[in-house]
C-alpha cells in the first residue's frame, strides 16, 4: 500500500481511447473511506450527482471524505487540468486558478459516539477559470508524492448546445437489450472550422469512466444551421441497458433495512449480511427505483449522517448456482470494482460468494459482474432489458486554433425515464 502513495501517473483501465498516462478516480491508502465529490447541497439526493458543473455556477463541488483515525492529519489539495483524455494539459495553474494551487484542508470533525472512530473531511473545491476536465489531488502535508485522494470532476460553458435523447438500438438483434443515444449540436456560439473533427464526443454510463463511448462520427452536418448530428445505424453509439441495480439499506445498525438478513452489534464494530442473491439473466425486468450504482450517506436512527454514522463490516451473498467465473462486486460502493475487496470468494459450506467491504450507514447499489479483457460483463449475471432507467452524461470537447488545451464547451444529461429512491 505504501509504495503505491509514490505513483501519481496512472495506468488506466478504461477500455476504448484513454492512453496509460489518464489520471484515476483512486484512494490509496485502507484507512480513507466514503470518499464523495458531489454538488454542495443541503439535500442528500445530491450525493448521487455527477461531478459535473457549469463554469458560471454559483455552487461549487464538495469534497467529502473520512479517515479511519482517533487524530487528524494535515491534508492538502491541489487540481489538476487535463485534456479529454484526462492527461494534464499544457496550461499552467495560473491560467485555470486565480489563486496559488495548493490549499489546506481545515474542515473536519471527530466522529460521535461510534464504535469505529474516524475524522470527517469536508473541502469545498475553489473556482477555476477555464472549462475543461479537472482531477482533484488531496495528499498529505505537503508533499505531494504522497497522495491520498484523486477524484475526476468536470467544468462546462455550454457553448455548443447539446440535444440527446434515448431510443431504440438500431440493430434489431438488441433491441430488447441496448439503449441508443442519438445526438445533436448546434454550434452557432462557437467559431468551429471543421464540425467533422472539431467537435470530438463522449457518452458515459452511470457516471462510469470503464465503458464510455467515444470518437463517434457524425451522420450529418450541416453547416448553414450550425448543426451536427449523430445518429449512427452501426451500433457505435448504444449501450448495454442492463437491469435495475440491486440495492441494500443499511441506514439501521439496530433492525434490518430492506435486504439485510441480519445485523449484529458488537462492542467494537457492526456486523451486516445481505440476503443471498440470484443471479437474474433471463428473469423478467421488474421496475423499482435504485440510484444507478451510486450510494448515499444516511441513517435515520442520529440526526448527524456524517459525524454519528457507524462504519459497518457488510457481507454481500450471491447463490453460486449459474455462476461459471468468480463474480465481482461493482458500484461507486466498490469504485466500479477497481478496490481488491470487490472480488468475490466462493463459501463452499454455503455454496454462496461472497464479499465483505467496510461501508458507512447509508444505502448502497451495486450489482454482480464477470471480469474480462474489455472491462465488466454485467450481463451474465443481471441481464438487459431496454426498459431499465439509466442515467447517461453527453460530453462535448473542442480544442480552438493554437488552443493549449480542450475545452468542454458542451454538457447534458439524459435520464429520461428517471426514477430515484
Amino acid at each position: 500500500m505504501k509504495n503505491c502513495l509514490m505513483i501519481l501517473v496512472l495506468t488506466i483501465v478504461s477500455m476504448r481511447t484513454y492512453g496509460q498516462d489518464s489520471l484515476q478516480d483512486r484512494v490509496f491508502e485502507e484507512n480513507i473511506q466514503s470518499v464523495r465529490l458531489f454538488p454542495q447541497s443541503t439535500e442528500f439526493a445530491t450525493q448521487m450527482s455527477s461531478p459535473a458543473i457549469s463554469l458560471q455556477a454559483n455552487t461549487p463541488l464538495l469534497l467529502s471524505f473520512d479517515d479511519i483515525a482517533f487524530d487528524p492529519d494535515m491534508y492538502s489539495v491541489r487540481l489538476i487540468h487535463c485534456d479529454m483524455d484526462w492527461t494534464p494539459s499544457d496550461l499552467k495553474e495560473n491560467d485555470y486558478l486565480e489563486q496559488f494551487n495548493e490549499f489546506n484542508i481545515t474542515d473536519y470533525n471527530y466522529s460521535i459516539d461510534t464504535r469505529i472512530p474516524y475524522i470527517h473531511y469536508n473541502f469545498v473545491i475553489p473556482r477555476v477559470t477555464k472549462s475543461g476536465n479537472y482531477v482533484v489531488q488531496v495528499y498529505r502535508g505537503r508533499e505531494q508524492d504522497k497522495t491520498i485522494i484523486t477524484r475526476r470532476f468536470m467544468v462546462f460553458d455550454n457553448s455548443i448546445q447539446v440535444g440527446a435523447k434515448v431510443v431504440p438500438p438500431s440493430q434489431t438483434e438488441y433491441r430488447r437489450k441496448q439503449q441508443q443515444l442519438n445526438i445533436n449540436l448546434n454550434y452557432k456560439g462557437r467559431e468551429v472550422l471543421d464540425p467533422r473533427t472539431g467537435l470530438r464526443v463522449v457518452i458515459r454510463q452511470n457516471q462510469r469512466w470503464d465503458n464510455i463511448i467515444t470518437d463517434l462520427k457524425p451522420t450529418m452536418v450541416r453547416e448553414d444551421l450550425k448543426t451536427v448530428a449523430f445518429e449512427l445505424f452501426d451500433g457505435t453509439n448504444a449501450f448495454f441497458a442492463g437491469n435495475e441495480f440491486r440495492f441494500v439499506d443499511l441506514r439501521y445498525v439496530r433492525a434490518r433495512g430492506n435486504n439485510v438478513a441480519k445485523v449484529q452489534m458488537e462492542e467494537d464494530v457492526v456486523y451486516a449480511e445481505t440476503m443471498v442473491e440470484k443471479a437474474r439473466p433471463s428473469s423478467a425486468y421488474s421496475q423499482y427505483l435504485d440510484m444507478n450504482g451510486q450510494y448515499v450517506i444516511f441513517n435515520f436512527e442520529r440526526q448527524n449522517h456524517d459525524l454519528e454514522g457507524e462504519y459497518m463490516l457488510a457481507t454481500f451473498n450471491l447463490n453460486a448456482e449459474g455462476i461459471t467465473e468468480t463474480p465481482y462486486l461493482v458500484g461507486a460502493l466498490t469504485n466500479w470494482g477497481r478496490v481488491p475487496d470487490a472480488k468475490m470468494e466462493l463459501n463452499k459450506k454455503t455454496n454462496t460468494y461472497q464479499a465483505t467491504l467496510l461501508l458507512k450507514q447509508g444505502w448502497y447499489d451495486y450489482q454482480f459482474a464477470y471480469k474480462t479483457d474489455e472491462g465488466w460483463n454485467m450481463s451474465p449475471i443481471e441481464g438487459d432489458h431496454f426498459e431499465t432507467e439509466n442515467e447517461y452524461e453527453v460530453l462535448v470537447y473542442f480544442r480552438d486554433v493554437g488552443s493549449r488545451y480542450d475545452e468542454l464547451v458542451g454538457y447534458s444529461n439524459v435520464n429520461p425515464n428517471k426514477r430515484r429512491l
